[in-house]
Formats: structure tokens, C-alpha cells, sequence
């Protein structure tokens, strides 16, 4: 591990491309899997993208030592941690603090995604939209649908759609369970975060708090790769504040990167293990350089339309997609893999679906993923 500090006159130190790898699969407990409760580590990584029910799962599963589904569904059923739209415009699970906290450090982002829809909101009053919106979803969880419906009936001449999305931007909308849960979901039912928690929503934290969870989890980085993980902009000042307390680098680019004095930065030739990871995994979604964990021919593989695919990490970095069909878990390489690792990748499929799907018996092949 190399920890670094900096005189005001010396030159930043390059970190190349597996040196950035191996340090955010270690913030990301993807090298070695860690013994963290569930609620932690959804805590440390400051939240899974989720657009759909299983990514957060298959996501804790690749990342922690002893997880099992039940855990991470039995904490959505307690309310500790909930499902709402937050960091880059997109649903995700959080901790129950971090969803009464960074959603409103997030509003900035909404409101600028709500200002895309004015023109079909054209006379409506937002203020009195957000209060009608709130007692309809307090009374009573209300699908988009429900909403969008009840809200047309007090502006008729207005663009359903644009009520929707009204409704979601100015109030911190969490889907409710049974939505979420592991072994029974449900259509999409909404109240807000406050109703559903108990508890007011707190202060949105100062960003520079947040730039340091984001470093502790995805570090080192630049401005820009915070600013499009957290979809908001003008965050320079944020580090600029922080620069005294932080260490910085520079990429192969000659970017900026900033970092924890103390944070790991492992050896660029430390082992990583394969790694099984769902569609929308944060790894790949958190910088706006990703080539530290997807090589620049790779770029683009890993959708196909409006679809995304399941990856697979070999050697840290993104070696290819797989699916789960019928009985029969399908890995596609994007290259040939070494006899050596393809054992390995067996390896890693086998304690997924153990994991994950201990009822059930899959094959494994390594062939073409159905699109």
C-alpha cells in the first residue's frame, strides 16, 4: 500500500491505469470481500444504483463475506434502508439516513431535470403541485400511475407525463415494500421518505463531507468523475476547500485526481479475483474516465439498446457479460481466457449462485449471452 504526502512545490505522481484499478476495486471491496454488515457497506458505498430489484444484491453478494439476500432484504423490510431516486437521476438503495440526507443535496439535479418538462407544466402552480402530490402519497402509497391521474384531475390541460415527473423532483419519493424484497416484489408503489421513515428530512450535508465519502469509496478522482457520480456540477470549490486535508495525483492524462492522505492504494500488481456483477453496478457508472476498470475496446459492450447486461470482472477490469438462463448461468468472454482462469471464473460463478440462489442448480457455460 503506498501512502503519499505532498510538499506545496512537488509534483504530483502519476497513477497509472492498474494502480486506479486496484485502488477503487479495494475502496469498492471488490479485491477481497469484507465482513461488513450489509447496512455498512450500502453505507461506505454510499449507496447501489437499483434501477431494477436485483442489482443491489448480486452487487453486496460480490462484495461481502458471508452475505445472504434475507439480510439486505430483511433491513428494506425494516425501513433501514430504502429505494429513491437519487445520485445521477436513478433509483437507489440507500441507508435511511443517507436518503434523508442526500436527496436534498441532490435537488439541484432535479430541479434541472424538471426545468426539461415546463412546457407541459405550463400553469401549474409546483408549490401547490409538491403539497396535493404529498397528502395524496401520505394517505396512501400511490403507484405513478395513481399520481399522475389524481394530479391531471386538478390540471387537466397539463402533460401527464410532466406531472409525473413533477412529483418526483420536488418531493423525495421512496418506493415502498414489498417492492425491493428478494423473494416477492411488487409494482412500484409510492410515498414519501418522510412518511415511510418516520422522521423529518435532514439538512442536505455539505458537499465537502460528501466529497470525502466519495473518495473513501471510489477514489482517488477528479472533479469531474464526482460530479458524475453524483449528477451535480460546480463541485471544484468543494475540493479546492478540502485540498490542505487531501493528496493529490495525476493520470496517465496528466488529470487531477484527488485522494485520501491515508486511503489504500494497493500495489498495481495485487491479485484482483474474478468478480460477478450486476447490470448498473456503481464501479462501472462512478467516474468519468472509467477506463480504470473498462478498457477503452470494451467501451460500449455491456449494452445494447436500452438494455444493460451483467458484467464480469477478470483481473479487475470488465472481461465480459453474463446471464442467467433458464438453467443455466452463461458467461461470455470478451477475449479468450486462460485455461487458469476460466477455473477461476467457474469458481466465482459457483459461490454466486450458492450465494444467491442456494435452491437452485445451474450449469455454467462459457459461450454467447441470449440478447
Amino acid at each position: 500500500m503506498t501512502k503519499t504526502r505532498q510538499s506545496g512545490t512537488a509534483p504530483a505522481p502519476v497513477l497509472g491505469t492498474r494502480a486506479l484499478n486496484r485502488a477503487t476495486l479495494g475502496r469498492q471491496l471488490l479485491l477481497r470481500r469484507a465482513g461488513l454488515s450489509a447496512e455498512a457497506a450500502v453505507g461506505h458505498l454510499v449507496g447501489l444504483q437499483a434501477q431494477n430489484v436485483r442489482p443491489p444484491y448480486y452487487a453486496l453478494a460480490a462484495r461481502l463475506d458471508g452475505f445472504a439476500p434475507q439480510e439486505l432484504s430483511g433491513l428494506m423490510a425494516d425501513r433501514a434502508v430504502v429505494r429513491i431516486v437519487t445520485l445521477r437521476s436513478t433509483i437507489h438503495t440507500h441507508t435511511a439516513d443517507d436518503c434523508l440526507t442526500l436527496r436534498p443535496l441532490v435537488q439541484p439535479a432535479r430541479d434541472r431535470e424538471l426545468g426539461l418538462f415546463r412546457k407541459g407544466l405550463a400553469g401549474v402552480d409546483l408549490d401547490r403541485l409538491a403539497a396535493l402530490a404529498r397528502e395524496l402519497v401520505e394517505a396512501e402509497p400511490r403507484t405513478m400511475k395513481q399520481l399522475r391521474e389524481a394530479l391531471l384531475a386538478r390540471w387537466p390541460d397539463a402533460d401527464p407525463q410532466a406531472l409525473g415527473v413533477a412529483a418526483r423532483c420536488t418531493l423525495p419519493l421512496v418506493q415502498v415494500t414489498p417492492r425491493g424484497l428478494w423473494d416477492r416484489s411488487g409494482q412500484v408503489a409510492l410515498t414519501t421518505a418522510e412518511q415511510w421513515l418516520g422522521r423529518p428530512a435532514g439538512p442536505a450535508p455539505a458537499p465537502d463531507a460528501v466529497v470525502l465519502r466519495y473518495l473513501a469509496a471510489f477514489g482517488p478522482a477528479s472533479v469531474r468523475d464526482m460530479q458524475t457520480w453524483a449528477g451535480l456540477t460546480r463541485l471544484r470549490a468543494a475540493f479546492e476547500r478540502l485540498r490542505p486535508r487531501l493528496v493529490t495525483f495525476r493520470d496517465e492524462s496528466g488529470v487531477e485526481l484527488f485522494d485520501l492522505p491515508d486511503a489504500p492504494r494497493p500495489d498495481p500488481d495485487t491479485p484482483a479475483p474474478p468478480r460477478f456483477l450486476p447490470e448498473f453496478d456503481n464501479l462501472l457508472l462512478s467516474h468519468a474516465d472509467r477506463t480504470r476498470v473498462v478498457p477503452p475496446e470494451h467501451k460500449g459492450r455491456t449494452w445494447q439498446g436500452n438494455t444493460a447486461y451483467r458484467t464480469l470482472l477478470v483481473d479487475g477490469f470488465l472481461a465480459g457479460v453474463w446471464r442467467l438462463e433458464e438453467r443455466a448461468l452463461v458467461v461470455e468472454p470478451f477475449g479468450r481466457l486462460t485455461a487458469d482462469r476460466r477455473d477461476e471464473v467457474t469458481a466465482e460463478a459457483e459461490r454466486m449462485l450458492a450465494v444467491l440462489h442456494p435452491e437452485s442448480s445451474y450449469d455454467i457455460r462459457f459461450g454467447t449471452v441470449r440478447r
